[in-house]
């Protein structure tokens, strides 16, 4: 018997997140978009899982922590990207986006085949996955716009100095040792050229 195919919107939304920009009350050298910036995520955190794996004793599971950074910022596509001075404003901005972040994770979920829901909750909400998956994903979101900031800065823009000041705060008071570990291997050279890469190797 034929399996009858149903029909979803859910992937038309996803590739949307391409438009959505980022840093938006800030002049941009180089803009980036929510679809870039989430696959940027998922590898920094792919790293940090198999960093804490195989320095540190740790028993996470890499491609799982890999595939919901992916879709880690997927509500965007609903709710356009908050500027993190806004959503942190006060307490009621942040509580009123919350709402609106968790009915606009339901919301894509029901746009799936019904079938696929329970591979894709564990991956939208975040309320269901395991807390050692947020904090990694937290620590690579936050690597991820310390990058930026540091590209920005690089590029002449002094609109992202109190924004690297503040996540290189936040990442120093980082206890978790795949994130220092990551910091000193990785970061340092994320701001040669290519012909200082290539003189490295």
């Amino acid at each position: 018997m034929e399996t009858k195919t149903p029909s979803s919107t859910f992937y038309a939304y996803l590739s949307r997140l391409r438009w959505i920009k980022r840093w938006g009350l800030k002049r941009n050298a180089y803009e980036e978009n929510v679809m870039e910036h989430s696959w940027e995520v998922s590898v920094i955190a792919h790293t940090l899982a198999l960093i804490k794996n195989r320095y540190y004793e740790g028993t996470v599971d890499a491609n799982a922590v890999a595939a919901a950074a992916l879709y880690h910022d997927i509500t965007e596509v609903i709710t356009g990207d908050l500027p993190t001075p806004i959503k942190y404003h006060s307490k009621e901005i942040n509580t009123a986006y919350k709402q609106i972040e968790k009915q606009a994770e339901k919301e894509l979920l029901n746009l799936l085949p019904e079938a696929l829901w329970p591979d894709f909750q564990g991956l939208i909400h975040h309320e269901l996955m395991p807390e050692e998956h947020v904090q990694i994903i937290k620590a690579a979101d936050k690597i991820s716009a310390y990058l930026k900031c540091q590209a920005e800065l690089k590029a002449g823009n002094a609109e992202f100095e109190t924004a690297a000041q503040e996540l290189s705060r936040i990442l120093s008071e980082y206890r978790q040792p795949e994130v220092i570990f990551f910091m000193r291997a990785f970061v340092p050279s994320c701001g040669l050229t290519l012909d200082g890469l290539m003189k490295t190797n």
